[in-house]
């Protein structure tokens, strides 16, 4: 079993910046790959950024260039960057762990951007 939990979000005016943590506990067996997730209201939720555990990352289109998605594998800590936010950036957000064929999720934090 993997516990992940997120933290670092809040209000942010636009053009700031945030930097989320996601931290994992329990099994100590290697994580593949993490995700940050996202979901605005009434939207479906996204992935928005992919990184393995060798550091190979991936970005959606919409934060490309703005966003960086970051891991410490020996504190099982996963980032995600956030520059240049926009109002439409507006989500709660989520990490995911993937663990052999087990997938884990966070609880969520929510990122508000606005002036």
């Amino acid at each position: 079993q993997v516990q992940l939990v997120e933290s670092g979000g809040g209000l942010v005016q636009p053009g700031g910046s945030l930097r989320l943590s996601c931290a994992a506990s329990g099994s100590r067996s290697s994580i593949s790959v993490m995700n940050w997730y996202r979901q605005a209201p009434g939207k479906e939720r996204n992935v928005i950024a992919s990184i393995t555990d060798s550091g190979y990352a991936g970005y959606a289109d919409s934060v490309k260039g703005r966003f960086t998605i970051s891991r410490d594998n020996a504190k099982n800590i996963l980032y995600l960057q956030m520059n240049s936010l926009k109002s439409e950036d507006t989500a709660v957000y989520y990490c995911r762990a993937i663990q052999y064929e087990n997938v884990y999720w966070g609880p969520g934090t929510q990122v508000t951007v606005s002036s």
